[in-house]
């Protein structure tokens, strides 16, 4: 049997960034995954969302390419060719990680992983291991939430991980189940390539964790794209109708039917950790997921946990990274490097859309007086060269001392300019910091500067507020 300082289970985003940061800092690591290197984030999730996103959008912006003087004749697209790319994309970032777990001296055991008793894992692979261990991080990640049997397993009803899988999947009329950023990232792909798009969402507006405006922003523009979006709605049932799906869903009472030829559920995940412990008392848990401390310990001795696996998970790739991160420099004695206070949130439709920190409500509700400033991003040299939509940027600021505490991006690079505003934000900086930088002209970044100039009345390219 060998021994590990360390072993983690999962290969996704959390576990995998966990076993290289053990391995630098000169812990004897194992990694065991029981299906592919990357996990969900790389294999059925961020990566492909991503890849397809990418050539929907392209094929989108080619269709609108007269405006910069550009003639595209016989446009079409070959959604088996879309697919493989994807598959090269997510091929060529796995094998760049397995090479960076060997070249760290990671040890990689294949096989589905269980605790059998204290500082013992048993793999279940081609060829059982018996492991042992001094700490134990658990990044099993987690699954696509489900609708009752009956429902999900009707032939044409999918989850994002089958939609998200090798085989191409494409469909001229489709119903997704849910409102969160899954649902409207598979929304914006169909919709892109001129499928009939129908989403059915419980609560009163999509993407329900976001800054209203920008919920409110996003569905006017995919409302105006053609996407039929129900809020406040009760899906009652699917039925299979020759080679269609009729679902039906209730609304203010009464109940209306969408024929489709496939429906899509992304109602959530949920944490994946059955089969972790067998001849062991299992540590605390809630609802299937690990309940662990501000140190990612689990009421196991020596036992961490980080990522989706965990109550109360964020489910965010980035997160999950940050978590292990921390969990290891605890396990070697040392402070938490990752400050877990400031995450973006990304959501990658057209415009893309970004968060992080406080929004004006939550600083409200915490008692926090603010004042902001937002810049109107088709203003901006670099928006109208691109001939972007109408977009913006808005900075959050504590009263009492200047600090950003908070920002909503909805443009073109939202997900990137964001970066920038988490730093601020980690760091402390305040409106007059943040106006001392000097960015690039023309970028997209500039909108930043002048976000933060504009909260004292100030921004160069934006008229001034009319007095009262």
């Amino acid at each position: 049997m060998e021994t590990f300082d360390l072993i983690v289970i999962g290969a996704g985003p959390g576990g995998y960034a966990g076993a290289i940061r053990a391995a630098q800092k000169g812990l004897k690591t194992a990694l065991v995954e029981k299906e592919q290197i990357g996990g969900c984030c790389l294999n059925k999730g961020c990566v492909p969302t991503k890849s397809l996103i990418h050539s929907a959008h392209l094929y989108r912006e080619l269709q609108n390419v007269s405006q910069f003087g550009l003639k595209v004749e016989g446009l079409s697209f070959d959604i088996d060719e879309i697919y493989a790319n994807k598959n090269k994309n997510v091929e060529t970032l796995r094998s760049g990680i397995e090479e960076l777990l060997k070249a760290n001296g990671v040890s990689i055991f294949r096989g589905r992983a269980t605790i059998t008793a204290p500082s013992k894992v048993l793999v279940k692979g081609e060829e059982p291991y018996e492991l042992s261990y001094k700490n134990l991080l658990i990044a099993t990640g987690g699954r696509p939430s489900l609708l009752p049997p009956h429902l999900q397993d009707i032939e044409g009803v999918y989850t994002s991980d089958d939609i998200l899988g090798d085989k191409a999947m494409f469909f001229k009329r489709v119903v997704i189940i849910g409102g969160g950023v899954i649902s409207m990232e598979l929304a914006s792909f169909y919709n892109n390539f001129g499928a009939e798009v129908s989403l059915i969402e419980m609560q009163s507006g999509i993407l329900p964790k976001m800054d209203r405006e920008i919920r409110q922003n996003l569905s006017m523009i995919m409302k105006k794209r053609g996407v039929k979006i129900e809020t406040s709605a009760m899906l009652t049932n699917i039925e299979k109708q020759g080679d269609s799906l009729l679902c039906s869903y209730e609304k203010k009472g009464e109940t209306f039917t969408i024929s489709c030829d496939a429906v899509i559920t992304a109602t959530g995940r949920q944490a994946f950790t059955e089969g972790l412990f067998e001849g062991i008392e299992a540590p605390t848990m809630e609802k299937g997921a690990l309940v662990v401390d501000n140190f990612f310990r689990t009421s196991l001795t020596g036992v961490y946990a980080v990522g989706d696996c965990t109550a109360k998970s964020i489910q965010l790739a980035h997160i999950s990274t940050a978590q292990a991160i921390n969990a290891v420099s605890h396990m070697v004695g040392e402070e938490m490097p990752v400050d877990l206070k400031t995450v973006p949130a990304c959501v990658y439709t057209n415009p893309e859309i970004a968060s992080v920190g406080m929004t004006v409500q939550e600083a409200k509700e915490a008692g926090i007086d603010t004042f902001s400033g937002k810049y109107i991003m088709s203003i901006i040299s670099k928006s109208a060269i691109t001939a972007q939509e109408r977009g913006f940027i808005r900075l959050l600021f504590n009263s009492a001392d200047s600090r950003i505490i908070g920002a909503q991006l909805m443009c073109d690079r939202a997900t990137d300019i964001v970066g920038e505003i988490s730093m601020a934000i980690s760091n402390g900086l305040t409106r007059e910091q943040m106006t001392r930088v000097i960015h690039p002209h023309p970028t997209y970044m500039e909108g930043i500067w002048e976000a933060a100039e504009e909260a004292q009345g100030q921004a160069i390219h934006m008229a001034p507020k009319l007095k009262r």
